[in-house]
């Protein structure tokens, strides 16, 4: 299966350009709020009707704006979950899943598929009860059966965890993640936790302020997010504006030393990306050797976090130090922090 979207979208401030294609595995659309992700899902939907452009799934037109083709929701096959999960707050969580069933005509077969369903998703001894009697992660699965009953050729999530508490989160995420690995199909999960994207997603769309960014495999996109916007929303606290030297060196702009990267520096590259994980403390005659002075710590329950600066200079820089690696309390404070080659992103503004 495969889905392929290009279209645009004038919006409050900006104007959305969503370019991309999707296939047969669970892909995240990551990016902050406000950005487009949410409309992006709508439009594939049927719920809102882009400007222009052209929706293909599976070799099959949903909209195309040049052919006058806009086919109703009920015809794309396309589950859309909302992040309130808009159940019928007047009817059971039954009679909630049998309205995914309104194509089947067949009474019997209708009640067959929603009594598999309800045993598929453990709601059997919830059938009778209403949205307001189940918690937030009974309300998820509910809504997440009368989607699937009808069998989409495409499931879409829309912040399918903004709605549950912190304690609820984990186990609601479990029951996603194996949904998503089962799912037979084309599955788009709309978040902005860069954390959520990379454990339950192979794939990964960046957008931000209407644009795609990046787009490719979830690990690739994490080693290498080729803009600044990009490295920030997959969470890289380290962006260190530098001066390109050769095809692989580059020189740290208030730091005073060269970084060799294994990655090719791009033209255009205004900064390198770091990870506060990706330092280790060094000797200062090391490779890819920065000078720095520690000027703030903070404790976290499974780890450390240093702020550092050169020595003269108000720049910054994040290290992060796992608890487990220390055979102290605190991390003493370094003199030099390296980072390898390889871990070391170009960027371009």
């Amino acid at each position: 299966m495969s889905l392929e979207v290009n279209i645009e979208k004038k919006l409050d401030g900006f104007t959305l350009r969503a370019a991309f294609t999707a296939g047969n595995t669970s892909t995240a659309l990551l990016g902050a709020s406000g950005c487009g992700k949410s409309m992006t899902l709508r439009c594939i939907a049927g719920i809102v009707k882009p400007d222009c452009g052209r929706i293909v799934l599976d070799g099959r037109v949903l909209f195309d704006s040049a052919q006058h083709i806009d086919l109703p929701p009920q015809q794309r096959g396309v589950g859309l979950l909302f992040q309130n999960y808009a159940l019928f707050p007047n009817m059971t969580v039954e009679q909630n899943v049998l309205c995914g069933l309104k194509a089947e005509k067949d009474p019997a077969a209708r009640r067959a598929a929603c009594a598999e369903m309800l045993r598929a998703m453990r709601l059997e001894p919830l059938a009778k009860r209403y949205p307001a009697q189940l918690s937030g992660g009974q309300q998820q699965r509910a809504a997440l059966a009368r989607i699937l009953v009808g069998k989409p050729r495409i499931l879409m999530l829309d912040e399918p965890f903004s709605a549950l508490d912190s304690y609820l989160r984990e186990e609601v995420e479990g029951e996603v993640g194996s949904l998503l690995a089962s799912f037979a199909g084309t599955a788009l999960l709309v978040t902005h936790n860069r954390d959520e994207a990379y454990r339950l997603c192979k794939e990964m769309i960046v957008l931000n302020e209407g644009q795609v960014l990046r787009a490719g495999t979830t690990k690739a996109v994490f080693a290498d997010p080729q803009s600044i916007a990009a490295a920030r929303l997959t969470g890289c606290k380290n962006i260190l504006p530098c001066t390109p030297l050769d095809s692989h060196t580059v020189r740290l702009d208030g730091w005073n030393t060269t970084l060799r990267l294994a990655l090719p520096v791009p033209a255009g590259c205004t900064a390198v990306g770091i990870r506060a994980h990706d330092f280790t403390p060094c000797a200062a005659d090391a490779p890819n050797a920065i000078p720095v002075k520690a000027v703030s710590t903070s404790e976290n329950p499974f780890d450390w976090n240093l702020i550092c600066t050169p020595p003269e200079g108000t720049a910054q820089l994040w290290w992060k130090v796992s608890k487990k690696s220390l055979s102290s309390a605190a991390p003493a404070a370094p003199q030099h922090l390296c980072a390898a080659p390889e871990s070391i992103m170009p960027l371009k503004g």
